[in-house]
């Protein structure tokens, strides 16, 4: 089969490797339609490999159709259309009990290190795999694994009714967190961004005030719109070194932020304003499928977000110039589908 296998830093090719063979226990074999790529296939293509061991095939977010179902498996009868999730859990340790399985002791991710989604078969278990209705295309169910990030990072900071949100960087991940924001019901969701495109977008994802920051002051418009004492939640997504001092500045004495943008180096962060305005102030880590992925399916077959933030759709062949290389460099409009089936049905 053909694949886009990781290497080096550099260095995908898409190949001719061996199929995955049939599924184990647990296990699907999924015939894969469609892959959505992200900010973490083209870090590593670019400056890798982070979290990936290389040779891997790349591609943590897909959607394809159910070839067959190993031993003890039910509920995905060949020609099954499902999406996967992308972390493997190991179900016994301290955290998967807990419920919390991203943060598994033995926790893996398909495409990082185990063979992913950018090939013609994957291998992956039914446990963290959910069908795909009719009403929601290939091109949209390849991004249901994303949404589900930014529904878990959303929860984390208990975005919902009565509470309001403000999301600083809504290019990519961003913009999933908008929509995931508005759809748990926070008001008014508030996008800051230094470009009017991604905060176009972020409008037409549901947020009722959106924020130039190289214009506007956005400590002046978050309060003007939130009654003067800040958001209840701010989620910093742009990894910016100064947002999250930032974001601590736009809060409200005992909300939340959430820091979902990855920061390259430390950076300084008033430990003074968390303690003494009772900030709390939380991590996220990819989803916890049992209560993300679901919702994110639901989310992007009941309404238009896959259209409004569908960038291109590309070949396999042409992963690394027209995907990986406009993501590194910062190039990408919209989210990127690749066509991993190449037409065929």
């Amino acid at each position: 089969m053909r694949a886009a296998v990781f290497h080096a830093p550099g260095d995908v090719r898409i190949e001719s490797v061996p199929e995955p063979g049939d599924p184990g226990p647990g296990e699907l074999l999924i015939r894969v339609s469609r892959a959505a790529l992200c900010g973490t296939d083209s870090a590593e293509w670019d400056h890798g490999p982070l979290l990936a061991q290389p040779p891997v095939i790349l591609g943590h977010e897909f959607t394809g159709q159910v070839v067959a179902a190993g031993p003890g498996t039910s509920g995905f009868p060949a020609g099954t259309r499902v999406v996967s999730g992308a972390g493997i859990s190991c179900g016994q340790c301290e955290w998967c009990a807990a419920g919390r399985t991203n943060l598994c002791a033995r926790y893996q991710t398909l495409g990082l290190h185990r063979d992913g989604g950018l090939a013609e078969f994957v291998r992956s278990p039914a446990a963290i795999c959910r069908p795909v209705p009719d009403s929601l295309d290939d091109t949209g169910a390849a991004m249901a694994q994303p949404l589900a990030v930014a529904m878990h990072a959303a929860r984390r900071g208990r975005a919902g009714p009565g509470r309001s949100c403000v999301v600083i960087g809504v290019g990519g991940i961003g913009a999933f967190i908008v929509a995931a924001s508005a759809a748990l019901g926070a008001a008014p969701v508030i996008a800051i961004d230094v470009a009017d495109d991604r905060l176009a977008t972020a409008a037409a994802l549901g947020a009722a005030v959106t924020i130039n920051a190289e214009r506007e002051d956005p400590a002046t418009v978050v309060r003007a719109s939130t009654g003067t004492d800040g958001a209840h939640l701010v989620i910093e997504a742009s990894g910016a070194a100064a947002s999250p001092a930032a974001a601590l500045g736009l809060v409200r004495r005992g909300g939340d932020v959430v820091i979902v943008g990855l920061q390259p180096h430390p950076v300084p962060v008033d430990l003074f304003v968390v303690s003494t305005r009772e900030v709390d102030v939380h991590g996220t880590l990819a989803h916890v499928c049992a209560e993300d992925l679901a919702g994110a399916v639901d989310l992007l077959a009941s309404t238009s977000l896959a259209g409004t933030v569908l960038g291109d759709v590309i070949s396999l062949d042409d992963l690394v110039e027209g995907g990986l290389r406009p993501l590194a460099g910062g190039k990408a409009h919209g989210k990127i589908v690749v066509d991993v089936a190449g037409g065929r049905q």
